[in-house]
């Protein structure tokens, strides 16, 4: 069994009603050092090409995101089902991971049309709006026992197919941070939904089964413990929103304290699915104190060089790697998004120890690689070693 993460005091009740989410050594995503290992977040509402399920069936790890083939073939749920057919084809190796948003209303799923007979499925402000996310689209209500239902019989019968490995969880920093929609909602309602939140996640491993990944869009450094108190409800963790400074922190020390949480997650055996921006801070709603304002003019070849050392010197086994200018790939959207870094297919090597750490200046040795990152100067060196 992997090791665990252990639970901060203040979540001791949690602790006694989990069951850990772990899966079976096959079950895990294929690993190896011999190159930068690599994860693909893809979402497309059309089919995807002969050409493009070939560049997918490459990667060891994907998440199908929302909308994927809801133009083409009616909804989310068939679009993902289509696609990992595709690619399972090509390479039944590939672990394939069904979207799904904890709190945020999409509206592009067959199930959502069972929703509308659930009575108050969604948040509300004090004038009975419920579009409270970005004032633009509703959220779910986890209260209401029969959104919850719902959600979790939705996860168990896509995730039941052959061809998907298990699920994406999104917008559980919503969820979990306690500012979020409180004015809106008020603080009684906000927290019932986080301690439905904690139901839900408990009930999961068992819901999916045993053989289905759970992987969260969690660690963050605004929490107490940067997301690794509630951890232990999934196989891994998701990474974005990776560089934000917010409650108050230095970007050097948030950051850092970011670093050491996706270390200390990867060392216990949790996947981690590393995604960072090519252009910058992302931003979004729930990490962006304006990012704008904070987010340095960097030549696009710097920016990777520093983007991949980051995740080197967090990797583990199990860790992958994905360098993004966006995750739709619909028409001219994203044109380069096949287009692969000469550097992703270097040898690399295992690492020969972990990363050491001076203030903010970390250096890491692979056995083909040299890495160097400087976090207060957002700078980095990778010196590649000829394989001999």
């Amino acid at each position: 069994m992997k090791s665990r993460i252990p639970f901060p005091k203040f979540t001791v009740f949690f602790a006694l009603i989990v069951s850990t989410a772990s899966a079976k050594p096959e079950a895990m995503p294929a690993f190896s050092w011999d190159t930068v290992p690599r994860y693909m977040h893809v979402r497309k509402v059309t089919a995807f090409t002969p050409e493009e399920i070939a560049h997918l069936a490459t990667f060891p790890l994907i998440t199908f995101e929302k909308t994927t083939g809801a133009k083409e073939f009616g909804s989310t749920e068939l679009g993902t089902e289509m696609a990992a057919q595709a690619v399972k084809k090509l390479n039944p190796d590939t672990k394939i991971l069904y979207y799904r948003n904890i709190l945020v209303h999409y509206d592009c799923y067959q199930t959502d049309k069972q929703l509308k007979s659930i009575t108050a499925p969604f948040l509300a402000d004090h004038s009975g709006n419920t579009k409270l996310v970005r004032n633009h689209v509703p959220a779910y209500d986890l209260s209401n026992k029969a959104v919850e239902a719902w959600w979790l019989k939705n996860a168990q019968s896509v995730c039941s197919s052959p061809h998907i490995d298990g699920l994406f969880v999104d917008g559980n920093i919503k969820a979990l941070e306690k500012g979020y929609l409180r004015r809106q909602i008020g603080e009684e309602k906000k927290a019932a939904v986080a301690k439905a939140y904690h139901r839900m996640m408990a009930q999961l491993p068992q819901t999916l089964g045993k053989d289905e990944l759970i992987i969260a869009n969690l660690i963050r450094a605004r929490f107490k413990e940067a997301g690794l108190e509630n951890l232990d409800y999934f196989n891994g963790s998701y990474i974005e929103g990776f560089e934000h400074a917010v409650a108050g922190m230095s970007r050097e020390d948030y950051v850092a304290k970011g670093i050491d949480a996706i270390q200390k997650a990867a060392r216990s055996g949790k996947i981690i699915a590393f995604t960072i921006g090519s252009k910058g801070y992302a931003d979004t709603d729930m990490d962006a104190e304006k990012p704008k304002a904070r987010q340095k003019k960097t030549p696009s070849q710097d920016r990777f060089t520093y983007a991949l050392a980051l995740f080197l010197i967090s990797a583990e086994k199990h860790s992958y790697f994905m360098f993004t200018n966006g995750f739709g790939v619909d028409g001219s959207v994203n044109k380069d998004w096949m287009k692969q870094k000469p550097e992703l297919s270097k040898p690399l090597g295992p690492p020969k120890a972990p990363a050491s750490k001076n203030g903010y200046l970390y250096k890491r040795s692979f056995q083909n690689a040299e890495v160097e990152v400087d976090l207060e100067n957002e700078t980095a060196t990778i010196r590649w070693i000829p394989k001999k």
